[in-house]
């Protein structure tokens, strides 16, 4: 009889500890001996944790493994972006590296597909399967250190920004986001700073509420419409929780965080004559004066099948120029990654779509309205 063994990753400090405790009788500190190998050194062999005694290690072995998700396909693109299709069970999901001269972010997918419908978005696309387990989300960030290895070689950190941005919405499973925060943000696993870790989210509050108060990181708010109408159009999560409900969730949250030094960054993406326009513009500033922020635009990458295009450089600068009007921070995201499809809204990874089967199963666990099929 096969022993189906505990995988360490999807514990945090406290549940590590807590798992050593109750099932290993061992003490805190062994745990802690044993996250510091796995995060900081990167090791998966109990074998080689040389602080720790035999009997421990044989123990540990018996009972337990360290499995992140591994590598099925890497694509490089020209800019030096590194997009990898990291298997999850029996379906993947995309994993993006950005690197910069004075930064290496990570981009982090949060669940197999995403449920949220969202038109310019080749992930919704793709339909609903699952959430990803805290092995699997933190297990990325395992992977792709271990994958770029810099730090060994040049002491440098191989990772220093998170930003859960990738497939998926991370307050849509907050069980498993949570603990996996807790790793990048722990002196024992990843140690970033609280500013370099990003959660954004396209409009849940239930989630937002729960985060506020339990957890600091930054926050990035998918909005990418002015007003209600046209929101609601290109993003179906706004039937169940208005922009004026989300802002005000938005201004809780920052309120009550340090890592957001008061402002909120808002993403909006710019779709060729449909959210572009001078009047969109001005609208937005209007809309964004009572929650203090940082405006990002994102131009639209385009993907295969999709009926929205990229606007024009011009648009886009006189986009830009209308909100500064108002004194607004505002920059256009450079797109990166988008020979290989790595750009934002273009992550599709390998997901069987369950969404059609489990639509009612979704809509009561999320309390998200779906459109009949």
């Amino acid at each position: 009889m096969t022993i189906e063994k505990v995988n360490l990753l999807d514990f945090d400090r406290k549940g590590l500890r807590t798992y050593f405790a109750e099932e290993l009788g061992e003490k805190a500190f062994r745990a802690d001996q044993v996250m510091k190998w796995i995060y900081h050194f990167g090791c998966d062999d109990f074998e080689k944790m040389t602080n720790i005694n035999k009997q421990l290690r044989e123990k540990l072995q018996a009972h337990c493994e360290i499995r992140a998700p591994y590598v099925s396909q890497a694509q490089h693109s020209s800019d030096g972006t590194i997009k990898w299709a990291m298997r999850v069970g029996d379906q993947d999901v995309e994993t993006v590296y950005i690197p910069e001269e004075d930064r290496a972010t990570l981009c982090v997918s949060s669940q197999v597909g995403c449920a949220l419908e969202c038109k310019f978005c080749s992930t919704a696309q793709q339909g609903f399967n699952r959430n990803l387990r805290v092995s699997e989300i933190i297990g990325q960030v395992w992977r792709a250190a271990r994958e770029i290895g810099l730090e060994k070689e040049t002491g440098c950190r191989p990772i220093t920004n998170v930003v859960m941005m990738g497939m998926g919405e991370p307050l849509l499973n907050m069980k498993n986001l949570i603990p996996a925060l807790e790793i990048m943000l722990d002196d024992l696993g990843f140690g970033l700073s609280k500013r370099r870790v990003t959660v954004s989210t396209s409009g849940v509050v239930s989630g937002l509420d729960q985060m506020t108060g339990q957890i600091d990181v930054a926050l990035a708010i998918s909005l990418h419409a002015p007003n209600d109408q046209l929101r609601s159009e290109i993003m179906p999560i706004n039937d169940r929780w208005n922009i004026q409900d989300f802002l005000a969730s938005v201004r809780r949250y920052i309120a009550s965080s340090n890592a957001n030094r008061g402002k909120v960054t808002v993403e909006y993406v710019l779709l060729d004559h449909i959210n572009d326009g001078t009047e969109h513009a001005h609208e937005l500033a209007q809309l964004m004066k009572e929650t203090p922020c940082k405006i990002n635009l994102i131009p639209f990458n385009p993907y295969p099948g999709s009926p929205y295009k990229k606007p024009s450089n011009s648009r886009i600068d006189r986009f830009q120029k209308t909100l500064m009007q108002y004194e607004h921070t505002v920059t256009v995201r450079k797109t990166r990654g988008d020979d290989i499809d790595a750009a934002c809204g273009q992550l599709v990874g390998d997901v069987i779509d369950r969404t059609k089967r489990t639509k009612l199963k979704v809509q009561e666990a999320q309390q998200i309205p779906v459109k009949a099929i």
